[in-house]
């Protein structure tokens, strides 16, 4: 059983998730889009890498310029081994609904606007931020 922590066996090593590196082919505008639509913090840039790190304050994603990015292939998340998609929780379904009119009114393609996840009651939407990578937003009432 998942999360299942008897005196049998080892106890849980990690604490969560202190940071996610995606490879981008559009630096600037993933930036941007984490940094100007969602709100994000830009924490730290390294041109010279390139690299530009953002955070909101919970989790901390780095987004690493891929070599060659005009060339690069976009990832098919039905047929490739690799990230299918990132998600990120939201504190209220008001908040959904915001992150849902802020990625619409960029232009990100969206694959679903909010919908219940199954039978619910979590409440989720899907969109594709610039260079591609699937982001998922999602409500988990308590």
């Amino acid at each position: 059983m998942v999360g299942d922590n008897t005196a049998d066996s080892d106890p849980v090593v990690t604490q969560g998730v202190h940071h996610l590196g995606l490879t981008v082919s559009h630096l600037a505008e993933s930036a941007a889009f984490f940094i100007e639509v969602l709100g994000w913090q830009e924490v730290r840039r390294v041109p010279e890498y390139p690299a530009v790190f953002v955070s909101d304050g919970t989790v901390m994603v780095t987004l690493w310029q891929a070599v060659g990015a005009e060339s690069a292939q976009s990832f098919d998340h039905q047929h490739n081994v690799g990230l299918h998609h990132v998600a990120f929780r939201v504190a209220s379904r008001a908040a959904l609904a915001s992150v849902f009119a802020r990625v619409q009114a960029s232009g990100a393609r969206i694959e679903f606007p909010p919908e219940l996840l199954r039978d619910g009651p979590m409440v989720h939407m899907m969109c594709y931020e610039p260079s591609g990578i699937r982001v998922e937003f999602i409500w988990l009432p308590e």
